[in-house]
C-alpha cells in the first residue's frame, strides 16, 4: 500500500516526486519506458535522427486514420532527456486574454504572481542560466538567474551584434546545464550535442537529473521502470480512484495509493483517463466536461536552417533569442511570436528533416554554413482540436490555426538576417531551407485537460485536481489553457512545485 503515486516521470512527474518526498508518505513513481542507457550512441545523430534510436515505435493516427511514428521518449525523464533545455516563464500577459491574428487566446484562472515563486525555485532546481532584464518583454525580477548566461560562441556573437544594429534586441537564452553534476571529476566541458540528444555527460538540466534523482535519494520514494498504466478505476461512488492498473513487465497488476498524480504528458495522460471509462463516466474518466483531450495545442513551430557565407564552426550555437515580435509591435496589430537559436546541425540531422538536399548543395556542405533557429508562435486552443483513443490506438485530430502570424515571424526573422548581407549561400543568394513541425513532433504538447474554474468547461482547477474526483491531480502540460508562445517546460515544472506545496499543506498535512 503506498499514499501516492505519481504516474511519470517528465517535467511534472519528476517534479511531484521531488516536492513530496521529504512528506514522509510512501511515494510510487511509475514510469512506462526504463533509463536511457549511457552509450556512444548518445551524440550520435545518424543514431538519435535518422535512426531514431530512442524514439517510441509506437504509431498514432492523424485526423485521417493514417498512422505515423511520434517523436516520444518513454524513458525515465521522459521527452526532457531530449529536448533543448530552453526554461522560460511564460509573460504576464500569457495569463490574459490576448488577441491573434488566428483568434483569441483565452485568460487563465490564475496570473503570474501566483507562480512567480514557483519559477524561481524551478529556475533554482534546473541550473538556468541567464540574464534577468535582457528579455525585454521578461516579467520582472529583482533576483538574478541562479548562474550567468552561457557565452556566445565568435560567430554567434557576430550574428547577436548584427541584429542588434538592425534594431533588434536579442538577448541571453534562459538554459537548464549543470556544469559541476559531481563532487569530483569535474574537468572543463563543452556544450555541444544538446537540442533532441541525451546527455551522456550528465550536464543538461532534465527532470530525471535535476528532480527525480533527488526524490530517489529519500527511503520513502520508490520508481518503478516499465510499468505502463492502462487504466484507472474508481470506487463504487465513482468519486475516487481506487486502484491504478498496470502492466509491468508483461504482467498486470493492480496498485492502491489513496492520491493519485497523473503526469503521463498532454497526450497520453488524457488517453489513459479517456481509456478509464465507466459506469460513472461513459466518456471517459474525469470527463463529465467532455473537455478531456480537447483543446490539444503544441505551438506553431520551424526549424530554420540560415546559410552563412563564411562556415560556422560553432559548437553550441543556442544561446541567444528574439522577442521583438512576441506581442503586438514594430506595425503588427497582433503578437507574431518567439525566436531562439538551436544547438548546431550537422549533416544527419538535416538529412533527417529533408529527403532532398537543397540546389547545389550537399547536406554536408549545408551543415559547414547553417546557422539553426527555431521559431515559435501560439497555437490557439480549438475544442476540434483533440486527442482520441481508437482501438487502443492515440488519435491526433489536428488543424493549423494562427499561421498567418507565424508567416509574418519568418519573414521578419529572414529580413533581419538578410539585412547583415551575410546570409546568402555562395552559390544561391538569400537561399533559406525551412521546416515547419507536424504532429508527429509533439515536443511542446498541452492543453488537453485545461485548467478552470467552471467545472463544465475545464478538466481540473487551479491546483490541477480533477474536478470529478477527489484524489486525482493532473499535473503535466495538459492544464494549459494557452500556449503562450515560449516552451513550455519551465510552466509544468513551476506548477509541480506550486501543487506539491498545496498538496503538503492540505491533504497531506
Amino acid at each position: 500500500m503506498y499514499d501516492i503515486i505519481i504516474i511519470g516521470t517528465g517535467a511534472g512527474g519528476s517534479t511531484m516526486a521531488y516536492k513530496l518526498a521529504d512528506s514522509g508518505k510512501r511515494i510510487l513513481i511509475l514510469e512506462r519506458g526504463d533509463y536511457v542507457p549511457v552509450e556512444k550512441e548518445n551524440w550520435d545523430s545518424l543514431e538519435v535522427f535518422e535512426k531514431n534510436r530512442y524514439t517510441t515505435t509506437d504509431l498514432w493516427l492523424d485526423k485521417h486514420g493514417k498512422t505515423f511514428r511520434p517523436g516520444m521518449h518513454y524513458n525515465v525523464g521522459g521527452n526532457t532527456k531530449f529536448y533543448g533545455s530552453a526554461l522560460f516563464r511564460l509573460r504576464e500577459e500569457d495569463f490574459n486574454e490576448i488577441q491573434h491574428y488566428g483568434g483569441v487566446s483565452p485568460a487563465w484562472p490564475i496570473q503570474y504572481e501566483d507562480l512567480k515563486d514557483y519559477y524561481l525555485e524551478a529556475e533554482k532546481l534546473f541550473h538556468v542560466h541567464g540574464k534577468r532584464g535582457s528579455d525585454p518583454t521578461e516579467p520582472f525580477d529583482a533576483e538574478p538567474y541562479p548562474h550567468p548566461p552561457l557565452p556566445h560562441e565568435p560567430r554567434i556573437q557576430e550574428i547577436f551584434d548584427e541584429l542588434t544594429t538592425y534594431g533588434l534586441h536579442p538577448f541571453e537564452l534562459p538554459i537548464g546545464v549543470n556544469f559541476k553534476p559531481h563532487n569530483t571529476a569535474n574537468a572543463p566541458y563543452t556544450l555541444d550535442r544538446f537540442d533532441g540528444f541525451p546527455d551522456a555527460s550528465e550536464r543538461k538540466g532534465d527532470a530525471h537529473l535535476c528532480a527525480l534523482s533527488k526524490a530517489l535519494e529519500y527511503p520513502n520514494v520508490e520508481l518503478m521502470t516499465q510499468a505502463k498504466v492502462i487504466r484507472l478505476n474508481t470506487d463504487g461512488s465513482g468519486k475516487k480512484i481506487s486502484e491504478v492498473v498496470v502492466e509491468h513487465k508483461g504482467e498486470i497488476i493492480n496498485i492502491e495509493a489513496p492520491l493519485v498524480v497523473l503526469s503521463a504528458g498532454a497526450v497520453n495522460s488524457a488517453a489513459i483517463l479517456l481509456e478509464s471509462k465507466n459506469d460513472h463516466f461513459p466518456n471517459g474518466l474525469a470527463n463529465t466536461s467532455d473537455q478531456v483531450g480537447r483543446n490539444y495545442m503544441f505551438h506553431q513551430n520551424t526549424a530554420l536552417i540560415a546559410l552563412y557565407t563564411e562556415p560556422n564552426s560553432t559548437k553550441f550555437g543556442k544561446t541567444f533569442g528574439i522577442n521583438d515580435f512576441y506581442h503586438a509591435a514594430r506595425g503588427y496589430e497582433f503578437p507574431l511570436g518567439h525566436v531562439q537559436m538551436l544547438g548546431k546541425s550537422d549533416e544527419h540531422q538535416i538529412r533527417a528533416d529533408s529527403p532532398v538536399p537543397a540546389p547545389g548543395f550537399t547536406f554536408e556542405l549545408m551543415a559547414k554554413h547553417a546557422v539553426d533557429f527555431w521559431l515559435t508562435s501560439e497555437d490557439l486552443p480549438d475544442p476540434e482540436n483533440r486527442v482520441t483513443v481508437e482501438e487502443g490506438k492515440i488519435k491526433i485530430s489536428y488543424t493549423e490555426n494562427n499561421q498567418e502570424g507565424h508567416e509574418l515571424l519568418k519573414t521578419e526573422l529572414i529580413k533581419a538576417l538578410k539585412a547583415s548581407g551575410k546570409f546568402q549561400s555562395f552559390l544561391f543568394k538569400g537561399y533559406y531551407f525551412s521546416k515547419g513541425m507536424d504532429i508527429a513532433s509533439p515536443a511542446h504538447q498541452n492543453g488537453t485537460t485545461r485548467m478552470g474554474q467552471d467545472s463544465s468547461t475545464s478538466v481540473v482547477d487551479a491546483y490541477c485536481k480533477a474536478h470529478d474526483l477527489e484524489n486525482l491531480y493532473i499535473v503535466d502540460g495538459g492544464f494549459f489553457v494557452s500556449s503562450g508562445a515560449v516552451n513550455p517546460a519551465l510552466t509544468i515544472i513551476a506548477m509541480a512545485l506550486r501543487v506539491g506545496e498545496h498538496l503538503k499543506n492540505t491533504m497531506l498535512k
